[in-house]
């Protein structure tokens, strides 16, 4: 089998020859002929009453008398700040191992990857092809089995020169099933659900994909991704990237090729971008 190290700089290599590819019109989308004074409030005072410096007098009293909850509610914020960033950073499946988890005989229950039940979620995004993309997604996985979902948001600017921009919703929901769950290494195959929401249409379809995740040194992992939707419409998403785990705190970064194949169902002409782009993200995985 190929080592983590080849995958990467295949889907790497992918990517950057996706968007070495020229793009074509936007996807899902036709193909054109051309180729008030803000309002005032004012607080009134009814005639006759003045403005009672009795008042002021209370609000000091009471502003000084008040200080020292102020005080201690901003400690008890600031305390519960710095526990949840406690927790945050000593739990998650790439931590140090517990006492309770080493065995007599000094062996240590298999975390990481081939942890018995993990939760993973996550934001990352970054600018593609002259615009943006974003991502949100959720996973809970058991040792072999489990479920994803992933949420992406493109703002393009328009193909055809007027301002502008164009907005591509794509999700996807798999099941999903490791075919190796190893303490260092995870690969996972997924079959599901795809679809893609674009300026004149909407598609459902099948979603494939195929993934690893593999520890290179220390919390360090990296992380290879590539998902397929072969019709009806069709679309290419391969990604790679780099993860620091830091307890259950992950931060990464990386690279990502899309190519997005209306296979001319919106009217008759072939529409397809090929975007490509450097993304960055924060996640948690417990």
């Amino acid at each position: 089998m190929p080592s983590a190290r080849a995958v990467l700089c295949g889907v790497l290599a992918l990517g950057v020859a996706l968007t070495a590819i020229p793009a074509e019109a936007r996807f899902g989308k036709r193909s054109s002929d051309d180729s008030s004074d803000d309002k005032k409030v004012h607080n009134a005072t009814a005639v006759g009453e003045d403005d009672d410096d009795d008042d002021d007098d209370d609000d000091d009293s009471g502003s000084s008398s008040s200080g020292g909850s102020s005080s201690y509610s901003s400690s008890a914020d600031v305390g519960a700040v710095i526990d949840l960033f406690a927790l945050i950073f000593t739990v998650g499946t790439h931590r140090a191992p517990l006492a309770a988890e080493i065995g007599p005989d000094g062996t240590v229950q298999e975390q990481r990857h081939a942890a018995p039940l993990s939760l993973r979620s996550g934001l990352q995004g970054g600018p593609m092809s002259g615009g943006a993309a974003v991502d949100l997604f959720l996973g809970l996985e058991g040792h072999r089995f489990g479920v994803s979902g992933m949420l992406t948001g493109l703002e393009l600017p328009t193909d055809d020169g007027t301002a502008g921009t164009d907005t591509i919703t794509l999700v996807m929901a798999h099941l999903t099933w490791s075919f190796i769950a190893e303490e260092r290494i995870r690969l996972r195959g997924e079959a599901g659900v795809s679809t893609a929401n674009a300026p004149d249409i909407s598609f459902v379809g099948l979603g494939l994909a195929g993934s690893v995740e593999a520890c290179v040194v220390g919390p360090l992992d990296v992380e290879a991704r590539l998902a397929l939707t072969p019709f009806p419409h069709r679309v290419v998403d391969a990604s790679a990237a780099l993860a620091l785990h830091l307890g259950a705190l992950v931060i990464r970064g990386g690279y990502r090729g899309l190519v997005l194949d209306d296979a001319g169902l919106v009217d008759g002409i072939v529409h397809r971008d090929v975007l490509g782009g450097p993304y960055f993200g924060l996640g948690l995985t417990f």
